[in-house]
């Protein structure tokens, strides 16, 4: 019946609400680039600072092959440090990417604001192509839980009779089911019709009673004491009044 029907749909929007998304959030602090005759680095900070430097140049290049138009077919150098294997799904890939930019007001980091403008501006070129990291898994469940209500609706279906199979195997949709739908229906509509009536004639019912029985009374007030008989049998015409009310 329709109230089974809708208690399977609820059931299996509620199934539904439930979804498996994977995320993953990366805070890179990318150090700036140095130049060993400025800074006067020596030993261990000048290796330091030659491994930073490295590495600015690997995303260097990953950046300039992503972002260059002209290099489109080009292979992506992100296996070159790890650093541009780390963020390979933050360039290009399906992420959402922030590059915040820190430059110097100072005439003399001239050179490096401009060089870190120009890296910014090529890294600005890549599109990246974000999508919904959602659970196979629950991909698969939710299609089968889809599935399940969709058998047992035609299973409802068939006990109900809305649903037929013929001699010959082909399913069709039962006509005298629609049919009895149809004429329940109107019986329904037939029951309360019926019932709006019958309260209407009680209601003149009473009313024809209570005008009868004021009849009577006005009579019995003209009758007066001097006819006993007709007194007493417009008592019993009251009281029969009474009773059928």
């Amino acid at each position: 019946d329709n109230a089974t029907d809708n208690r399977i749909i609820s059931e299996s929007s509620q199934m539904n609400e439930f979804e498996t998304l994977t995320a993953k959030f990366h805070f890179v602090d990318l150090a700036g680039s140095e130049r060993l005759k400025r800074t006067g680095a020596t030993g261990e900070r000048a290796r330091e600072g030659i491994s930073i430097n490295c590495g600015l140049l690997a995303l260097g290049n990953v950046i300039s092959a992503l972002g260059d138009k002209s290099k489109k077919a080009t292979h992506v150098p992100y296996r070159d440090s790890k650093l541009t294997r780390l963020l390979q799904d933050s360039l290009g890939g399906n992420s959402q990417t922030l590059m915040i930019a820190c430059v110097s007001p100072s005439d003399r980091d001239f050179m490096e604001t401009l060089n870190t403008l120009k890296y910014a501006n090529r890294a600005r070129n890549i599109k990246n192509k974000v999508m919904v990291n959602q659970d196979r898994a629950s991909q698969q469940i939710n299609a089968l839980r889809s599935e399940i209500t969709r058998l047992q609706m035609e299973l409802m279906e068939y006990k109900t009779g809305k649903r037929i199979i013929d001699e010959e195997g082909v399913e069709s949709i039962n006509d005298m089911f629609h049919e009895n739908a149809m004429l329940q229906t109107e019986n329904n509509n037939l029951r309360v019709r019926i019932k709006a009536m019958q309260e209407t004639i009680d209601a003149l019912r009473a009313r024809v009673t209570q005008l009868v029985s004021d009849q009577a009374n006005q009579v019995l007030a003209r009758a007066g004491e001097g006819n006993e008989e007709i007194g007493n049998m417009i008592h019993n015409y009251i009281k029969e009044i009474e009773d059928l009310r």
